[in-house]
């Protein structure tokens, strides 16, 4: 039996061809769409679905009444697509008249002086040509396409056709072999497989190797191009080899006549072949002369028993010595010749639309400046294809020669010198002594030793943490450490008081620390836990990790029963501290692989708590009324972002953490302020004071920046770049206020002058951060967030050193650390640096792009529909996906997710691969898709991914574009050259699903667009994926 046919079905071929996302015109054209008067052919020149594209464009559109019918095309469908039906006379009369096969005489007779599209073939019918000429029309014969253009795929109805004639050789075949092509074991037995001989490896050829090997047939290829063995092999087939020195290739990717010496050793070769053939397709042709005989009748007789031949070269004689055109014979021994000439019509509904979308390509291409119709003679493509101009015949197109390159130098270049191994041990060491020296130099600053030794390790500690969790749970990671930056709250509690209500600024400033980092703390903490618990499998084992809430609360019920009996020791307060850091390096560390992730959040939680009651013992337990009052904050904080968690989804993930971020920072402000309020600044330590100041500043520009990158990311401000005269100046002038702000504040003793000092800093730091976050674009927004959380990180540490507390120092390094490395993660992953990035433009200049000698073809997308597109994924064994952050905005991830776990109920391979900043935070679209239920297993990273896409039959770009762009490895004067990308392109064929052509956010153009195996499939993503899905289930 034969299976489905994989041959695309009407909508898979490209629709449309564009040289850039502007509309094509066709201003002037008036097409007239004939019944072709064979009567063994079925095929119509242009469906419904491509006149209406021809009318849209601007042209009119004529159809004979049944010009269609028997490609399955009523004559209502074109009046639905906007076409007029009319008689035979008013069709011919149109201006430019398009069919299938070459007029009669008489057919021609009628076109007169006006232009005729379609199949001439001017070789084999010089009368013909010679007739119209004489008329003073224009004959564009579309196979007499240059077909080594590289845009005339779009246009190549000889490879269209050939494929559905190929396909359906298979069938034929399978229709009179009296068995079948897969083989099979049984009880009763065993059926072998059939073996089929393809001759001549061209578009067709290959098309019925690759439906024969489908259907479990073994296959053998036979050409005289050496150069189709390779073709021949991938798709799984032996390649046939005659051991003559003789090469067949020829001139257009055609077979060139071969010497009798050849056809001899040909004979030997194929006679033996022949012997073990169930089926053997031919499909050799040379252009302008018949078809070579290539299987002699004895060939035919030593065929297995039933043996089938099907020629598709019978029209032009045949390749079969037994063909009889249009005819079924049968030879003694049951041997069935197949020797249609028709072979593309009996599969007319698809050959016609694959015939229409090339025709509709060509029409759509021929346009002026003004988007008029023209026939251009300087256009390749329409040159090769106009065999008659105005009634002037025109010789056969010779394209011009390529340029000779300019001789290569022959100057040999200078060698670089032999690498010294000394100079390396010295600037290795040199780096070694200038960091001794600036850490002993620190040291004669830092009064308290032991909390410096504790910020160096936990900064050690926490960057080694950070750097083994998973890529796929970096957005949980940010979640969890910005829960725990919520830490926050021990300043505020320590500088709390007045009793139910606050009754100093500096007691205001706390309360506020106080309810703001409590919303963090709940907020971010179930935020983290949903995030997580999107990645759990439906088969993945029960898990019970709350109970590691245990011990916390037994350290915790514990220290309660010591305080409230007074037998507590001096040292637990700070062993509880030193078990809360533990608590959430490790909640940090179990993120390092998808089996502890959710275990992290319990272990995070129990040192978030632990922190917070070693904090209590260091408040003061006379003043009762303020244990109320940061009950009645922390709760009333906690019930606040426990709701904000509820409320927000994995869209919304990064303006969450934003918003989150801000609150951190404003919490770390007021308790730096609030320090330096209740002490006096002219007795501290330049130290103290200088945490004070760094503490307050990193708080501000943390807050501020993460306003602006929140309305950025929630869409209420612009995500385009804000540039203002001077910008660069703007910046370095706030930054040269903030070091000055430093200076006045840790030399002066004056209190005025410090208070200045202090408030010049919080204001152009919180200025720094609104200006120079306004003025990075969207695309850069998950470094903007990887950096505020590094910063919230360090502004925790100040806040460590300026309250003397070690848990603070601790997990502000783990923070720092995790954003720090995130950073560069994303920066790495746009080839970008972290200055570049942040001072808002794309920074050394890359000089232009690659430019176009003169000679440069117009560049021609072509595009599918989900029809279309679903086909080609039904008929892929191997399928990757592609997401970008356009698959979030546009809500289309569940659909995406039913269509790839429906591909892999079917026995295809299918694979996500998502790239490092596709989002806009680190990680997000891995959590997207585990919301929607794809098996974290499915999902890989561009390192992961890119050896195997030239495997891929199918990849499906979503929402995607710099992220996948060949620019950046294709054109090193592009603005992303040596960014790292998935290599989409690679595959066999690329399904690229954007709302427009339009460049993505760096603004570069993409030429993965135009490439020969891309199908662009424009519109919104949701319901083209809906449309994808339902033709799927069809």
């Amino acid at each position: 039996m034969i299976k489905s046919s994989p041959i695309p079905r009407l909508g898979v071929r490209p629709t449309l061809v564009s040289s850039a996302p502007t509309r094509r015109g066709l201003h002037g054209l008036a097409v007239g769409v004939v019944r072709e008067s064979d009567k063994d052919e079925a095929r119509v020149a242009i469906a419904p679905a491509h006149a209406a594209k021809l009318i849209k464009a601007g042209a009119t559109v004529t159809v004979e009444s049944g010009a269609g019918e028997r490609s399955g095309f009523k004559d209502e469908e074109y009046r639905e697509a906007g076409a007029q039906v009319a008689d035979a006379a008013h069709t011919w009369q149109q201006q430019l008249v398009a069919k299938v096969l070459p007029p009669t005489a008489d057919e021609a007779a009628r076109i007169e002086n006006r232009t005729l599209l379609g199949i001439v073939q001017p070789n084999v019918h010089p009368e013909l040509t010679k007739q119209l000429a004489g008329q003073g029309a224009t004959v564009l014969s579309l196979d007499s396409l240059l077909r080594t253009l590289s845009r005339g795929q779009a246009f190549d109805v000889l490879s269209s056709q050939a494929n559905v004639a190929g396909y359906r050789a298979v069938m034929e075949a399978g229709i009179h072999l009296p068995r079948p092509l897969a083989g099979s074991t049984s009880a009763a037995g065993k059926v072998r497989p059939a073996n089929v001989l393809v001759v001549g490896a061209g578009v067709a050829g290959l098309a019925a190797l690759q439906l024969a090997k489908k259907n479990g047939a073994i296959t053998h290829g036979f050409d005289v191009r050496s150069a189709a063995k390779e073709q021949v092999e991938a798709v799984g087939a032996k390649f046939v080899v005659v051991d003559s020195g003789e090469d067949g290739s020829g001139q257009g990717g055609y077979a060139k006549e071969m010497s009798p010496e050849w056809f001899q050793a040909a004979e030997r070769k194929l006679l033996e072949q022949a012997k073990n053939m169930d089926v053997i397709i031919t499909t050799a042709l040379i252009p302008g002369k018949p078809a070579p005989k290539l299987i002699t009748k004895a060939m035919v007789e030593a065929m297995p028993k039933g043996g089938v031949t099907v020629d598709l070269a019978a029209k032009a004689g045949g390749n079969v010595e037994t063909t009889v055109p249009g005819q079924v014979v049968t030879l003694p021994g049951d041997k069935t010749c197949v020797g249609y000439t028709n072979m593309e019509s009996r599969m007319a509904p698809t050959a016609s639309f694959l015939f229409s979308g090339n025709v509709s390509n060509f029409l759509l291409s021929m346009q002026d400046a003004d988007k008029n119709y023209t026939v251009n003679l300087e256009d390749p493509a329409v040159r090769s294809v106009c065999v008659v101009h105005k009634g002037e015949s025109l010789p056969p197109y010779v394209p011009p020669a390529p340029k000779t390159p300019p001789p290569q130098s022959t100057t040999p270049e200078p060698e670089a010198p032999p690498l010294n191994p000394q100079t390396e041990y010295l600037r290795s060491a040199g780096l070694a002594t200038i960091g001794t020296s600036s850490a002993l130099a620190l040291a004669s600053f830092v009064p308290n030793s032991a909390m410096m030794s504790t910020f160096a390790l936990s900064c050690w500690v926490g960057n080694s943490c950070v750097k083994g969790v998973t890529h796929a749970l970096h957005s949980p990671l940010m979640a969890q450490t910005n829960a725990i930056s919520g830490l926050t709250i021990v300043g505020g509690m320590l500088q709390l008081g007045g009793g139910y209500l606050p009754g100093t600024v500096p007691q205001v400033l706390a309360a506020t620390a106080v309810g703001l980092s409590a919303v963090n703390l709940a907020g971010g903490t179930l935020v983290t836990k949903k995030m997580l618990d999107m990645f759990r499998r439906p088969d993945d084992p029960p898990e019970y990790n709350h109970y590691y809430l245990a011990p916390g609360a037994v350290a915790i019920g514990s220290a309660a029963l010591l305080y409230g009996t007074g037998n507590a020791p001096a040292a637990l307060a700070p062993m509880l501290g030193l078990a809360s850091a533990l608590g959430c390096v490790g909640g940090i560390a179990c993120l390092s692989s998808q089996q502890t992730a959710r275990l992290g959040i319990y272990v995070g939680l129990s040192g978030i708590a632990t922190g917070i009651t070693s904090t209590l013992a260091y408040m003061h337990p006379e003043q009762t009324a303020t244990y109320a009052q940061l009950l009645a904050l922390g709760g009333s904080g906690a019930a606040l972002g426990g709701y904000l968690a509820t409320k927000i989804s994995p869209t919304e993930l990064p303006q969450a953490v934003a918003a989150f971020h801000s609150l951190v920072g404003i919490a770390a402000t007021c308790t730096a302020v609030g320090d330096y309020m209740l002490h006096d600044q002219s007795k501290m330590e330049a130290f103290h004071n200088a945490s004070v100041y760094l503490g307050a500043w990193m708080g501000a520009i943390t807050a501020t920046g993460s306003v602006i990158a929140y309305g950025k990311l929630a869409g209420s401000l612009g995500s385009a770049a804000l540039k203002l005269p001077g910008r660069d100046a703007i910046n370095a002038g706030l930054g040269l206020t903030s070091v000055a702000g430093l200076a006045g504040f840790l030399m002066t003793k004056d209190p005025m002058l410090a208070q200045m000092s202090l408030g010049a800093g919080v204001v152009s730091s919180g200025a720094l951060g609104l200006h120079m976050t306004a003025s990075i674009g969207g695309a850069d927004m998950p470094v903007v967030i990887t950096l505020l959380n590094s910063y919230s990180g360090w502004a925790l540490c100040a806040e460590g050193f300026l309250l003397d507390q070690p848990l603070l120092t601790v997990v502000g390094a783990l923070i720092g650390s995790s954003g720090a490395f995130l950073t560069r993660v994303m920066c790495d992953a746009m080839n970008r640096s972290l200055p570049n990035v942040i001072l808002g433009g794309f920074g050394t200049p890359t000089g232009a792009a690659a430019k176009s000698d003169g000679n440069a073809e117009a560049l021609i997308h072509t595009e599918t529909d989900a029809t279309g597109a679903a086909e080609m994924l039904r008929s892929a064994d191997k399928v990757v996906i592609v997401p970008g952050y356009g698959l979030a905005v546009a809500q289309a991830a569940s659909v995406v997710a039913d269509i790839a776990l429906r591909l892999r109920e079917e026995g295809k391979d299918v694979k996500f691969a998502v790239h490092p900043v596709a989002g806009r935070m680190p990680g997000q679209l891995n959590v997207l898709l585990a919301e929607v239920g794809v098996p974290y297993d499915m999902v890989f990273e561009m390192e992961d991914i890119n050896d195997e896409m030239a495997d891929a039959d199918v990849t499906l770009v979503i929402g995607a574009n710099d992220t996948v762009n060949s620019a950046a490895e294709e054109d090193p004067n592009s603005a992303i050259a040596g960014m790292p990308v998935i290599q989409v392109w690679k595959s066999k064929k690329v399904i690229f699903m954007k709302r427009s052509m339009a460049a993505g956010y760096a603004g570069v153009d993409n030429p993965v667009f135009f490439k020969e195996n891309t199908d662009m499939l424009l519109g919104n993503a949701k319901d083209t994926c809906d449309a994808i899905n339902k033709a799927l289930q069809a």
